[in-house]
């Protein structure tokens, strides 16, 4: 599973924020976020480039790497 590390999280609040985020891509299946590593991982369904995965986190204002 891809994983992309994410800068910012602070909270449960802010995992549920990433997680929502991540599962309204298409083409993003099952989604897990860990607030203690600071990264999410994800299952691709289709093809999602790690460009798409960052831009939606940034729009929701977390830093991703």
């Amino acid at each position: 599973m891809p994983t992309v590390k994410i800068k910012g999280m602070r909270c449960g609040h802010c995992v549920g924020s990433v997680t929502e985020a991540l599962k309204k891509l298409a083409g993003v299946g099952e989604v897990t976020v860990s607030l203690e590593k600071g990264e999410a991982t994800y299952t691709a369904t289709a093809d999602v480039s790690p460009e798409e995965i960052k831009k939606a986190i940034s729009a929701i204002g977390f830093e991703a790497e």
